[in-house]
């Protein structure tokens, strides 16, 4: 339980950096998702992707939105959650590795240059509200 709570945590944590970082973007019933087009950009703007890369990009970000969407369904209606758990972590770990696919080697060690820095900014913010 503690560990699909830590899970979740850091994706909407990341994905709420992220947007805090573009200055706001969509908020309300998506719990701050950004939308894949926002990421897209995002990510742009780390990577600088070509546009044959955006679009390849924008079609991960596109149905990794909706099979997110549809994990949280089965979770507010009482999906078992070590199942869900282990779900979202193979889920994430698929769209990372598509993601990977489309990128070059320089681009590719960027995007986990960047991904770190989420994580450790992540672990600082929970650290910072356990001390509370």
């Amino acid at each position: 339980m503690k560990k699909l709570l830590l899970i979740c945590t850091f994706i909407f944590g990341v994905i709420a950096f992220a947007n805090a970082q573009q200055g706001g973007g969509r908020m309300g019933g998506n719990m701050g998702r950004m939308d894949p087009e926002a990421r897209v950009k995002q990510l742009d703007e780390k990577l600088k992707l070509s546009d044959d890369q955006k679009a390849k990009v924008l079609a991960i970000f596109k149905d990794q939105g909706e099979a997110q969407k549809k994990m949280m369904e089965e979770a507010q209606n009482g999906g078992d959650r070590s199942a869900m758990r282990e779900k979202m972590q193979k889920m994430r770990e698929e769209y990372d590795a598509k993601l990977n696919g489309v990128l070059n080697e320089d681009q590719k060690k960027a995007y986990k240059a960047w991904q770190e820095e989420q994580r450790a900014e992540m672990q600082k913010r929970m650290q910072e509200r356990g001390g509370q």
